[in-house]
């Protein structure tokens, strides 16, 4: 699944536009409302980006993991909440559906997903179970041709904006083994949200809690339609969403950076441009080689993301992913930490935006996996494949 080149291209030309023309001039108005302008979510399906890992079948772009880190990539250079309006839809919301879903499923929600007409979010973490998923205890009863669930999910991004939710429940016994993935409208008898959270930072997106009361979902919810595979299919959709979440590091990266070269360029101090000073220039040089080795890591695990068979599951290529995102999660902290650092007392001043973006990034290492759950990954891959 790939868009032929100059098609991508042209894409990937329009991104770059509505970043830089839409986006970005938008920055004060989220920071300050806490909300993403209908106008541009709009604007934003016109373009195609709910739907830009979905295959053209069902209504999307169908990139390849390749094409949509460079997409992610220039999403990532404006604050994080813009692309986190159709992120879900784009990733863990709809990848467990495409991946392992029957065709009926597929046939029904995914065209909607791609257009951006139902947003689809992602419901794994509970109070007691994130790190550690395979402990979660939301619980689906069978009760004849349905089943009830009841639990509650916490930090479920897009909750708010849902229509539906790809949600794990436990339909077996302990373990990993006794989950299972349904589809679960937002609409159902039983179904309530908590109140928004308030986060550190990322304005404008939005997280609540999902609280599941004796809720009623037919058994034909069930994501490929047998029970007991949900954990292996939200690991499989860990996998993709690791590296667009590292591909958005590096974005934001990217921007900080420069931001912090036109701070350096402009701000005097002791007569002089503080570029000029080579202590400044250290740490500029210092985020610019970080960056360049966080991409080309992006670039190189993503191709081998492609190379393996769709819908097959390579142990390697989720150790890279993990690699991936704790390398390219951290890099962006440091990155924005030296950002602050150049602009100095300004750097501490809401109005601009390095002060956002420290905020806004740190929330990349915890997300689809801590840096701590990527570092157990790769050494128990390691320890493993010696």
């Amino acid at each position: 699944m790939a868009l032929d080149q100059e098609t991508f291209q042209l894409l990937k030309d329009s991104v770059q536009r509505f970043v830089r023309e839409r986006l970005v001039p938008a920055e004060n108005h989220l920071e300050e409302h806490d909300e993403v302008p209908a106008d541009i979510v709009a604007d934003m399906k016109e373009l195609g980006l709910f739907g830009i890992s979905i295959p053209e079948e069902y209504g999307g772009i169908g990139l390849s993991m390749a094409q949509e880190c460079e997409v992610a990539y220039e999403l990532g250079q404006t604050a994080l909440a813009f692309r986190s309006v159709a992120g879900t839809n784009i990733g863990i919301g709809s990848q467990g559906i495409l991946m392992d879903g029957t065709s009926e499923q597929k046939a029904e929600y995914l065209p909607r997903i791609a257009s951006g007409e139902l947003i689809i979010s992602f419901a794994l973490t509970e109070p007691d179970a994130g790190s550690d998923a395979a402990s979660l205890k939301t619980k689906a009863v069978a009760d004849g041709s349905d089943y009830l669930i009841s639990g509650t999910k916490r930090f479920i991004t897009n909750a708010p904006r849902a229509g539906a939710f790809t949600l794990m429940a436990r339909t077996g016994g302990a373990g990993a083994g006794g989950i299972s993935a349904f589809i679960v409208p937002a609409g159902l008898p039983g179904l309530t949200l908590g109140k928004p959270d308030k986060k550190m930072g990322q304005k404008g997106t939005r997280t609540c809690d999902v609280n599941l009361d004796s809720v009623r979902v037919p058994a034909a919810n069930i994501i490929g339609g047998e029970a007991g595979k949900g954990f292996k299919t939200a690991m499989k959709v860990l996998d993709r969403g690791r590296l667009h979440i590292s591909a958005l590091a590096c974005g934001m990266a990217q921007r900080i950076l420069q931001e912090s070269v036109a701070y350096a360029q402009q701000r005097k101090q002791f007569g002089q441009r503080i570029g000029d000073f080579q202590l400044v220039q250290a740490m500029l040089a210092d985020s610019q080689a970080e960056l360049l080795a966080g991409w080309a890591l992006v670039q190189g695990t993503a191709r081998r993301y492609d190379a393996k068979p769709s819908g097959v599951s390579d142990p390697e290529v989720s150790m890279q992913a993990s690699c991936t995102k704790l390398f390219t999660t951290e890099m962006v902290g440091r990155v924005a930490d030296r950002g602050v650092q150049i602009h100095g007392g300004s750097g501490y001043i809401n109005e601009f935006p390095v002060e956002r973006f420290y905020r806004d990034v740190r929330l990349l290492r915890l997300y689809e996996g801590t840096t701590q759950i990527q570092q157990l990954v790769v050494g128990k891959h390691l320890m493993k494949a010696a």
